[in-house]
Formats: C-alpha cells, sequence, structure tokens
C-alpha cells in the first residue's frame, strides 16, 4: 500500500492567527501541517512571530511539511518592471528564509503572475525572467536544506497553461524543483490526469488536495466534489509517487465544521489509498 501521509493547509484559516489554529488542528488528528503565509495568520516579515510559530508546533509535536510562499495581484517575477520583480524576488527570498526557521522542508511557490491579461507576445520574455529569479531562489533553499516546489496554478493565468509551466520546469532542470500537484487547478484545466502525470516526469514531491464541480475553484474537501479520486489515486500509485497529500480546503462554517470535513476527507482518501496497493 503506498504510504502518502496526509496532513492539512493552515490556510483554511488564514484570516486568523496561526497560534489560534494550531491547536484545534492537532486535536483533530492532523500532526502534518503547510504553513499559509497569509500576513493576517502568519508575517513572514516578523521573525518573531516565525519563531514563535516553531515554538508552537514542536511543542505540539506537528510537523511543517511546507510554507506556501506568499502571491498577490501585485507580485510578479515575471514583469518587464525591474522594481516589481526585485521586489517578488525577495519575498521568495524571504519566504525560503523564514521556511528554515519553521523547519519547513519544502516552499510551495505559484510561478507566475495572478493574471490572464498578458499578450502572447510576451511569453518568451516573462518565462525568461521567471526562470532568472527561481535559479536564485533555488540556489538559496538548496543552502538552508529547503527544497523549492513549483505548483500547477489555475488553466486561466499565464503560468496555468501546461505548455507554458511545462517550458518553465524545462528551463529549470538544473535547478530540480519538485512539483506540487494542485488537483482543483489541475481538474479545472479539462486534463487532470495529463498534468498528474506531467507533474510525476517532472518531480511530483506533494499534493494540494482539493475539491470542485468543475467550474469554480471551490476548495471543497475531497470526495465532495466531481474529481475521480479512484482513478487519480490509482494513477499515482502506478506512477510509483511519494510525498505527502496536503488538504487544501477553505474553511466552511465553524472551526471545528472544517476540521470535521477534513477528517471526513482524510479517511476518504485512506481507504482509496488503501485499495490502490500495486
Amino acid at each position: 500500500m503506498p504510504d502518502w501521509p496526509v496532513g492539512l493547509s493552515t490556510g483554511a484559516f488564514f484570516r486568523s492567527a496561526i497560534a489560534q489554529c494550531l491547536g484545534p488542528i492537532r486535536e483533530a488528528g492532523f500532526s502534518l501541517v503547510e504553513v499559509s503565509s497569509h500576513p493576517d495568520h502568519l508575517d513572514l516579515h516578523d521573525r518573531g512571530a516565525v519563531a514563535q510559530a516553531a515554538q508552537r508546533l514542536q511543542a505540539l509535536g506537528m510537523e511543517p511539511f511546507s510554507l506556501h510562499a506568499p502571491f498577490a495581484d501585485d507580485f510578479d517575477i515575471t514583469s518587464f518592471d525591474g522594481e516589481t520583480r526585485h521586489r517578488s524576488l525577495q519575498e521568495l527570498l524571504g519566504a525560503a528564509e523564514a521556511a528554515a526557521r519553521l523547519g519547513a522542508g519544502h516552499l510551495v511557490i505559484h510561478p507566475g503572475p495572478e493574471s490572464s491579461a498578458i499578450p502572447e507576445g510576451e511569453r518568451n520574455p516573462r518565462i525568461g525572467h521567471a526562470v532568472a529569479a527561481l535559479e536564485l531562489v533555488a540556489a538559496r533553499c538548496r543552502e538552508l536544506g529547503v527544497r523549492m516546489v513549483l505548483e500547477n496554478m489555475l488553466p486561466h493565468l499565464f503560468l496555468g497553461r501546461a505548455d507554458r509551466f511545462g517550458e518553465l520546469l524545462h528551463a529549470l532542470q538544473a535547478a530540480a524543483p519538485g512539483v506540487c500537484l494542485d488537483t482543483g487547478h489541475a481538474f479545472l484545466s479539462g486534463d487532470l490526469h495529463g498534468v498528474a502525470q506531467r507533474s510525476a516526469e517532472a518531480g511530483l514531491c506533494m499534493l494540494h488536495a482539493s475539491d470542485n464541480r468543475g467550474t469554480y475553484d471551490d476548495h471543497l474537501p475531497p470526495g465532495e466534489g466531481a474529481i475521480p479520486w479512484s482513478s487519480l489515486v490509482r494513477q499515482l500509485a502506478e506512477l510509483r509517487f511519494q510525498g505527502a497529500i496536503i488538504l487544501e480546503i477553505a474553511r466552511r462554517g465553524s472551526v471545528e465544521e472544517t476540521l470535521h470535513a477534513a477528517d471526513r476527507a482524510r479517511r476518504h482518501l485512506a481507504g482509496l489509498v488503501a485499495g490502490a496497493a500495486i
């Protein structure tokens, strides 16, 4: 049977401070987490806050598998504006430092802008800008003992297109980034299994697991949308996937209701994984 630990992203509670949610997450049976970098949740610029979060995780016996790097509309390492590129790069380098201080082994990055309004003629130079920045981030991550991991983005975004994401990964081969398969993004692309196959070939080391109904990135718990989890789990087992599954679900209702939904999703996936032994 595949051994894929299932953790939870603290992003479900990004509007509240991380100190308020770690205890309930641990009590719900999750010891593995991805830490959200939303400033309302954990300000990565505040070294004291990061140190306190690391201490709290350790005290609770929790493992921060990954830190999700910041992303925003004005965050763009592909930009033609040098100041924007520099500021965005510094945010990623700072996130790498924060990941190391937290004890997280992986830094998950949205490699492209949160925008689809980019002319086709800008494709090559923008990918070049991304490669230059990410090579620097990968080098710093290696120094810190953290692995840089690139996530497939929503398909309507510039680097959400499979061909562009593939070009980026090919250009970064020497940097050896890991790949995070976001199941919701891949399903919305209309080619879930193809994206999974290409991700495995490029260095798949983790999943962001969420469900949707094929129209919006709903971040539903796995099993509550239209994603064919059984066939995806079988495919990942056949591809010899070795990594972690991080539930990246949206908060719905109270903290307790959200954690109950996360536990249902964990049990659902565990049952499918148990049946996927090859």
